[in-house]
């Protein structure tokens, strides 16, 4: 894990889930993974959308030609969990596609023009994964 990602996941855990610096103001949750090919465990802060009850996170990677590595562990093993504040959400991660994947894409980058300029900087669709909450 990057230092600049251990510094956001210790101030998130540290202040109910609120961070300063470049996410200051913006929903943040973390996402536990299981890596795809090494089984480990892994945790990424990843800037959501609220949609009803579940969480829509999107695979940006702020631009880049490939798909982050937890967009892969998800899709590998997609039961997983969330923190979101001070809470641990169970979840289950499924890609939204067609009309909703666009929907929750152009909702998401209206409210964070960063969004819609990743998505200039690449050719690749940038998935939206939904992270529907499991009893």
């Amino acid at each position: 894990m990057s230092d600049f990602n251990a510094k956001v996941i210790e101030e998130f855990r540290a202040n109910d889930g609120k961070v300063g610096g470049p996410f200051e103001g913006a929903p943040l949750l973390l996402l536990h993974s299981t890596g795809a090919k090494s089984g480990e465990p892994r945790l990424h802060p990843v800037m959501y959308l609220e949609d009803g009850d579940r969480y829509v996170i999107f695979a940006s990677k702020a631009g880049a030609d490939t798909h982050p590595a937890w967009y892969h562990n998800l899709k590998a093993n997609p039961e997983t969990e969330i923190e979101v504040g001070a809470d641990i959400i169970p979840v289950t991660a499924v890609e939204a596609t067609g009309d909703e994947r666009d929907e929750l894409f152009d909702r998401q980058a209206g409210i964070f023009s960063a969004f819609g300029e990743y998505a200039e900087k690449t050719s690749r669709t940038i998935p939206v994964v939904l992270l529907n909450p499991r009893d």
